[in-house]
């Protein structure tokens, strides 16, 4: 009898640690695919080792952020570049009637900072909310000078994505002072793409600089696909 009562207790004690093992299994998996997306984006532009890539993934943080929540707020100091893994998110900035300027969008594979304020640790002008439930890497200043420093093929992954936001922001300084409102809507259906039916038209509106009336008239003459 006391050898049945032990020989029941480890088998309930083993299926215990099994069970825990499976669990934490399967709450592990989720964190792994989280980088899936980031390793795709940074070896499209440079060629990376795995092994490097297990060092890059420790300099990340994951966060998940709540649909109408910010990563940044006006007046704080930018912390954090974020690479998008899931969602969508928005900078903007408030005029003094109130008004927002929308700057950009990112959705998934895109990236997210205000780098004057992360380089300089100077208070941000901006504000960057979610706005769907949103999965985020994200790295400090001081991770991703040790990135670069250990990794200095990283310099010039960054160097890429800096010079592309550059160009891409002047470009939409000269359409904004010299194109029309249908070319500007043109644009953004090339930018986002994929975004244009989870993007609020009021805020579609904001960032081409039109009123939603006008907006849905050039919606209703376009013929990208509403």
């Amino acid at each position: 009898m006391v050898d049945l009562l032990k020989v029941s207790m480890e088998f309930i004690f083993t299926n215990r640690k099994q069970s825990k093992q499976k669990v934490s299994s399967l709450q592990v998996q989720p964190a792994i695919r989280m980088f899936d997306l980031l390793y795709k984006k940074i070896t499209e532009k440079i060629s990376l080792s795995h092994q490097e890539f297990d060092y890059c993934k420790t300099l990340f943080v994951p966060k998940k952020l709540r649909r109408r929540h910010f990563l940044l707020q006006e007046g704080d100091v930018c912390k954090y570049q974020a690479f998008v893994e899931k969602g969508l998110l928005r900078s903007y900035t408030t005029d003094e009637k109130g008004a927002e300027h929308i700057l950009h969008f990112a959705s998934e594979g895109w990236w997210m900072a205000d780098l004057s304020s992360y380089l300089t640790g100077e208070p941000s002008l901006f504000n960057m909310e979610a706005l769907e439930d949103a999965e985020l890497l994200l790295i400090t200043k001081p991770s991703w000078d040790e990135l670069m420093q250990r990794l200095p093929k990283f310099e010039h992954y960054f160097r890429i994505l800096i010079q592309n936001n550059l160009i891409a922001t002047q470009k939409r300084l000269m359409q904004s002072l010299s194109e029309s409102a249908e070319n500007r809507y043109i644009r953004i259906s090339e930018t986002y793409p994929d975004c244009m039916q989870r993007i609020p038209q009021q805020m579609i509106a904001s960032y081409i600089g039109v009123s939603r009336e006008t907006l849905s008239r050039l919606r209703k003459a376009s013929s990208i696909p509403k």
